[in-house]
């Protein structure tokens, strides 16, 4: 688990108790405290967006319900269906099945830079093909470190590669592919354009575009 999938998962832990431990108030003992209900659903809104985003299940039917309430009255049975949804959205996060929006929208970025890497190439600009191929794959390497608890700042992309070498988050076949990045990386950002051929934008263009596909969906 990435530090940033734990963040996720503790964050959500702690709101879970939370909404346990909103007291129950009214001559009747049936309503929720007005003031730590909404404080507890407006941090328990954000944290689902930023896991599942604003077109989830989890976030709209949470969304529906805060809107159903009438003048700021939350009867015990309410409050047991909004600590539902959550517990609902807790378990996914449990288990893994929520989005990183910041890798989400951080692979559609570099996949930017890959369509116009490949349509540089396409147009016989092998060297422009690399350096936004290189571009592209040196952040998305930088910020899957970073993203894994790895330190990133001052690392030339080398060291970032062996980080993750060393880390084990890279083994395989992409891992011999990954050692030769950093040196068509220098060339094309050193401006050593005879050093650079269409083999070579092309072999960063299929590597980039794997590794996004892996980490950064």
């Amino acid at each position: 688990m990435s530090p940033t999938q734990r963040q996720i998962t503790e964050r959500f832990a702690e709101l879970a108790s939370q909404a346990e431990a909103i007291p129950l108030v009214g001559s009747n003992g049936d309503l929720a405290s007005d003031k730590q209900f909404h404080s507890w659903a407006v941090s328990a809104l954000h944290a689902i967006q930023g896991a599942f985003g604003k077109d989830s299940s989890h976030y709209l039917r949470f969304e529906h319900e805060l809107s159903a309430i009438s003048s700021n009255i939350i009867y015990e049975r309410r409050l047991n269906v909004f600590r539902g949804i959550f517990l609902g959205a807790k378990s996914d996060v449990d288990g893994g099945h929520f989005i990183n929006l910041q890798t989400a929208i951080s692979g559609e970025i570099f996949g930017d830079f890959v369509t116009a890497a490949k349509a540089a190439l396409t147009n016989g600009k092998h060297t422009v093909a690399a350096v936004l191929a290189c571009a592209a794959l040196e952040d998305a390497l930088k910020r899957f470190a970073l993203a894994n608890g790895f330190t990133v700042e001052g690392k030339t992309m080398e060291e970032v590669v062996n980080a993750l070498k060393a880390g084990g988050l890279v083994s395989g076949a992409p891992k011999g592919l990954l050692s030769a990045m950093p040196k068509i990386r220098n060339s094309a950002m050193h401006a050593d354009w005879e050093k650079l051929t269409p083999q070579d934008a092309g072999s960063v263009i299929g590597f980039v575009e794997q590794f996004l596909l892996v980490n950064f969906r």
